[in-house]
């Protein structure tokens, strides 16, 4: 079990731990919807860019910035992501997103 507390473990930023802790929570729920599931790195290439995305041999890569923003804003723009990659819109992107959320805040709480 990953913890997503403050401070570091062996050396790793605890926000690095968080986003592979909410990037792991969400692609498995992800994938439980059938929905793909994008590569994820941080950061972006794109100097200033909190979040982009690109098609690499046609799978989507999903880049964040983790350091200085807050946890909820890097879970928002993972979950963002994953919808992007999906063409989610409408119903279907709003179900999603409340999903792929829970999912997040399930692992939050298991952690702690």
């Amino acid at each position: 079990m990953v913890s997503l507390g403050v401070g570091t473990m062996a050396g790793v930023r605890s926000d690095v731990i968080g986003f592979s802790a909410a990037v792991r929570a969400v692609a498995e729920e992800a994938r439980r919807m059938g929905l793909v599931v994008p590569g994820f790195r941080s950061p972006p290439r794109l100097a200033g860019a909190d979040r982009t995305i690109r098609w690499s041999a046609g799978e989507p890569i999903v880049a964040v910035r983790v350091r200085g923003r807050p946890f909820a804003d890097v879970v928002a723009d993972i979950v963002e992501g994953v919808l992007v990659a999906n063409g989610a819109r409408g119903r279907v992107q709003w179900q999603a997103r409340r999903r792929l959320l829970a999912a997040v805040e399930r692992e939050v709480v298991r952690a702690a």
